[in-house]
């Protein structure tokens, strides 16, 4: 194996290592409480925009990554749940009502 080509692969190694070791080290930071309550350091919150009382998720990558997931806004949830069109088909009261007590 030729030395050069050797040089090439340390070199390769160690500036992949300090990008990532630089990259973190300039990450916003925050402490776990007491109570491992962890504050969203506000550049993040406005760069995300998120807002007090907002739902997220948290999961476990490794040992050394949690992700913190924000959940998709809707602005009409009904019309999620419904639907855009209404439908073309109209079922009377009496017998929406005959067919649930059928069942």
């Amino acid at each position: 194996m030729d030395v050069s080509f050797f040089s090439w692969v340390v070199y390769g190694i160690l500036i992949y290592a300090y990008s990532i070791l630089f990259s973190r080290a300039n990450m916003p930071k925050t402490k776990v409480t007491s109570k491992f309550q962890v504050t969203i350091p506000k550049e993040v919150r406005e760069k995300v925009g998120v807002r007090p009382g907002e739902i997220v998720s948290v999961e476990s990558v490794s040992e050394e990554e949690i992700i913190v997931r924000r959940f998709r806004r809707v602005k009409d949830p009904l019309k999620v749940l419904v639907g855009e069109t209404p439908s073309v088909r109209h079922v009377p009261a009496e017998e929406f009502e005959e067919e649930a007590e059928t069942r």
